[in-house]
């Protein structure tokens, strides 16, 4: 696999407010929280007030930014998808997109944080979600969000004659890849790198999945 080659993209909206920054930081510290004590205690075993607790708020807090206790998982969740996202929008236009797609995948689940934080986080989270609807149904919304944001992406890369209908499947494809990928994983006690890790299992994944394609031919 060729080395990317350097892309900046165009600036986006202004930065963000200290207010704006200090919300996102008090909903992770929330998120942090809730994964830890779904790890330790279960979703049944845990609630508002705890979270809240341990994440040094006030419960008024925690509901001012979540409907419930499963919904405070998001942020966290939601973080492997905007890295693996923001790795391939560093993609030149012209890269072939299933290079660019797999060279993503794969240095969002190696990178230090990933392996670090966000993967152990994920595999205590989809286990307990195993026996808990609610907890489900943010894992899959998190990832319907991310397939969705992904589509622009792959819009920009894809040749300029790229139909809607293929953009589309293949952003379905590489999300439901590293989804799947994901859940794998989760009930083994696989490695989080090397082989049959998160980026191993994905890579797998997203060839089996997009290599008929006519985006990637």
């Amino acid at each position: 696999m060729r080395s990317p080659r350097p892309y900046s993209p165009q600036p986006g909206p202004a930065a963000q407010s200290l207010t704006e920054r200090r919300k996102a930081a008090t909903q992770l510290d929330i998120a942090r929280a809730a994964c830890e004590l779904f790890a330790e205690h279960g979703p049944d075993g845990t609630t508002a007030e705890d979270i809240a607790h341990r994440a040094g708020v006030a419960l008024r807090t925690f509901y001012r930014y979540f409907r419930n206790k499963q919904e405070a998982v998001a942020p966290l969740l939601a973080g492997g998808g905007d890295e693996w996202r923001a790795l391939l929008a560093q993609e030149h236009p012209g890269t072939p997109l299933a290079e660019a797609l797999e060279r993503a995948v794969t240095r969002s689940l190696t990178d230090l944080l990933a392996v670090g934080e966000g993967l152990a986080v994920t595999r205590g989270l989809l286990r307990a979600a195993a026996d808990d609807p609610a907890l489900r149904a943010v894992w899959y919304r998190v990832n319907q969000e991310s397939e969705e944001k992904l589509v622009p992406l792959i819009a920009r890369l894809a040749a300029p004659d790229a139909d809607t209908l293929s953009i589309r499947l293949l952003a379905a494809a590489a999300t439901d890849a590293i989804r799947v990928a994901l859940e794998v994983w989760s009930t083994t006690d696989g490695p989080t790198l090397g082989p049959d890790s998160p980026a191993d299992l994905a890579v797998r994944s997203l060839h089996a999945l997009t290599d008929a394609m006519p985006l990637l031919r």
